[in-house]
């Protein structure tokens, strides 16, 4: 039997097509902090017309905004944002332990979860010592590059895990970042039995972190919990004993909470 698209399928797939259009748009506003219609046009190789007609109605709903000569996202996203991080479970009780944790530490402190296979900052803080270098909260990194994220696919079912090792690009960010499979598989299993984990320099350089997860009351895995310092502070005692100790505190405290709330 012939499965080739009939002509009935066309309309469903402009439809798709005109949505995946209307999202780099949006992606484009967001990464270049705005842009005027012929940028847009020029860096996503669309017509004009075709930009302009997205554009016009992203502006009518109110999701862009004409501003200082361009165009830039607009604050009904924020609305958008707010509810998807308040979905979270526990995510004012996590908000509150990483503002603890920054302002006991003096340095950065963040929550990430796992989200279509990235690691992504959730809550954020930082202490009077903190370096301010990191992205914002919405901004996303691969979990094999991040302490927390490292947490969070020790907690994944070995299906899980596996899954999530054949989708992985494994794209260096910096030049300590692991990249190889193998490697990450021992870096996890270590980090298993010591119950916390390691970034030396591999998402940022001249940083460290240290990283724990953060468990639902059946077990599964909601998010990771880190604290993140330059690598000349945070090094020795205090990157393998002082801020896991307090790490894991934290997380058996937020569970409890977690589970009670």
């Amino acid at each position: 039997m012939d499965e080739r698209p009939t002509g009935a399928d066309e309309p469903e797939r402009d439809a798709v097509r005109t949505a995946e259009t209307m999202f780099d748009v949006v992606q484009r506003l967001v990464d270049n902090d705005g842009a005027s219609l012929a940028e847009l046009a020029a860096e996503l190789d669309y017509a004009k017309s075709t930009v302009h007609r997205h554009l016009h109605t992203l502006e009518d709903l109110g999701y862009v905004v004409r501003r200082d000569g361009g165009y830039h996202v607009g604050l009904r996203f924020l609305e958008v944002g707010v509810t998807a991080r308040s979905s979270y479970r526990g995510y004012d009780l996590v908000r509150q332990k990483v503002e603890e944790i920054a302002a006991v530490t003096g340095e950065r402190a963040q929550f990430f979860v796992e989200e279509h296979g990235k690691a992504v900052y959730l809550a954020r803080a930082v202490g009077d010592q903190a370096v301010r270098t990191d992205p914002g909260i919405g901004s996303r990194i691969p979990l094999y590059a991040a302490s927390a994220g490292k947490a969070i696919l020790a907690e994944l079912p070995e299906s899980e895990l596996s899954d999530m090792f054949e989708r992985m690009s494994f794209d260096p960010v910096t030049e300590h970042t692991i990249t190889d499979p193998d490697e990450l598989r021992a870096e996890i299993e270590a980090g298993r039995e010591r119950g916390y984990f390691f970034n030396r320099e591999e998402s940022l350089r001249g940083t460290h972190a240290v990283g724990v997860a953060i468990c639902g009351p059946d077990g599964e895995v909601i998010g990771g919990l880190s604290v993140t310092g330059p690598s000349h502070r945070l090094n020795g005692d205090r990157l393998e004993s002082e801020i896991p100790d307090l790490l894991l505190g934290a997380a058996n405290e937020l569970e409890l909470n977690i589970a009670h709330s």
